[in-house]
């Protein structure tokens, strides 16, 4: 997701799209190391997502 995108929601909203990014996150790392993940760059790009997140939620509270 693009960062302006990102800004534009609730932190409430961040919040919740973090704990799913999250699990998603998780899932995948499992099927990587049982072997049945195809597209490894979905791990780059879901960590990408949950550091542009944490990034947007600690621009919102200073």
């Amino acid at each position: 997701m693009k960062p302006n995108d990102l800004r534009k929601l609730l932190p409430e909203e961040l919040l919740k799209k973090q704990n799913e990014s999250t699990k998603e996150l998780f899932n995948l790392k499992f099927q990587l190391h049982t072997g049945r993940l195809e597209n490894t760059s979905k791990l780059k790009n879901i960590r990408k997502d949950i550091a542009r997140i944490n990034t947007i939620l600690t621009e919102s509270k200073a």
